[in-house]
């Protein structure tokens, strides 16, 4: 279990040392025996809904699930229902053992609404818990792994690199992330390396295809850094300012896929980690979603060969 578990057991009366115990600041006294008494979780206020799940991988302590663009992982405003966690309280139905004391999924990242692919949901407290640490060591210590594809505009100065800037809330627009000064907001760096790239029939108008590595985990990471440096996600939204304008710089049939783009084109390709209560290391992979594949298709030159090693190598 979870120490904020333990905690909320304790402050609703089921620890008991003789007495109970209501302040999970109450000292450890040698000698003494603690009772901890477990109720069963209870059922979750979010209503299961039997939607389609593209299932990786499942066991009874945590489930791998492709996800698709337009698929919003958590209910929140606006999306009370129809989201990844509502699909999952129905497919898993008595196997959660419950998260929190709640019968409900762990979710211990997220993937934004419009960026597909792979995601790892917990089933349990243990699960979760085990999860949360390797996702809060971003890797470091070399459980996690996590790489991302995505088509962004523009050539990158190198082959391969890192963007190294802190991140924090926009003062102007609470919705979206910014690149900070200073100390001021939390650090992140993206690691990228260049697969492709793919010329465009006028000047700004070249796309490349890169994989991307996250060292660390914040809030539209990728993309705000990859704006940061000019070059955005194609179709992003939010931080892909002049879309239009650079669709003109693409052949014309490239620009008729390009301009069809309902989300930003950023795919989580692979997830690796190890099992939290087996300890066996897994490792999943994803590819590129009918759209994506399409716009890369759709890139290609009608004599495209593949980029020598100065610009990268082509994707597999």
């Amino acid at each position: 279990m979870s120490r904020a578990r333990v905690q909320s057991l304790i402050r609703d009366g089921h620890v008991r040392a003789g007495a109970t115990i209501g302040e999970p600041r109450t000292p450890v006294k040698p000698g003494v025996t603690y009772t901890v008494s477990l109720p069963e979780a209870e059922a979750t206020s979010v209503e299961g809904e039997d939607l389609p799940l593209d299932i990786v991988y499942e066991d009874d302590d945590l489930i791998v699930i492709d996800k698709p663009a337009g698929l919003v992982v958590h209910p929140s405003a606006g999306h009370a229902s129809g989201t990844l966690v509502n699909a999952l309280i129905a497919h898993c139905g008595d196997s959660l053992s419950g998260v929190g004391g709640v019968k409900r999924p762990g979710i211990v990242h997220r993937l934004d609404k419009d960026t597909s692919g792979l995601l790892v949901v917990a089933k349990s407290d243990a699960a979760h818990q085990g999860l949360a640490e390797q996702f809060q060591s971003h890797g470091r210590d070399g459980r996690l792994h996590r790489s991302y594809l995505a088509f962004v505009w523009g050539r990158l100065p190198l082959p391969a690199g890192a963007i190294d800037a802190r991140l924090g809330r926009s003062r102007t627009n609470r919705m979206k992330i910014t690149v900070t000064r200073g100390e001021a907001g939390r650090s992140a760096k993206t690691h990228y390396e260049v697969i492709d790239v793919f010329p465009g029939e006028k000047t700004g108008g070249d796309v490349s295809l890169v994989r991307l590595i996250l060292e660390t985990g914040r809030t539209h990471q990728i993309r705000v850094h990859l704006a940061h440096i000019g070059h955005p996600v194609l179709g992003d939204p939010a931080y892909g300012a002049g879309f239009k304008t650079r669709l003109a710089s693409l052949r014309e049939d490239a620009k008729v896929v390009a301009s069809s783009l309902t989300r930003q084109a950023l795919h989580a390709a692979e997830l690796g980690f190890e099992h939290p209560i087996s300890g066996k290391k897994l490792k999943f992979s994803s590819k590129l979603p009918a759209d994506l594949e399409q716009l890369g298709e759709a890139l290609k030159p009608t004599q495209h060969k593949p980029t020598d090693k100065r610009r990268g190598r082509r994707l597999k």
